[in-house]
């Protein structure tokens, strides 16, 4: 599995760190995406997923 994200557009939600902790944060002076981890574990594939599920901005991009 390898994760990107689209910090343009990003729109701070922080839908992601509360799915994802693990792999995601946010810059705390706008909350824009911090991606922690690009090739996250296979035990954290399902939150990755849902993280991206859930990003309203599609910023979040999964490939397998």
């Amino acid at each position: 599995m390898k994760v990107t994200v689209d910090q343009d557009r990003c729109v701070g939600s922080g839908q992601c760190v509360l799915t994802a902790e693990a792999v995601f944060d946010q810059r705390d002076e706008d909350g824009i995406v911090v991606l922690l981890n690009a090739t996250p574990p296979a035990e954290l594939a399902a939150e990755v997923r849902h993280a991206a599920e859930m990003c309203p901005a599609a910023a979040i991009t999964v490939e397998e």
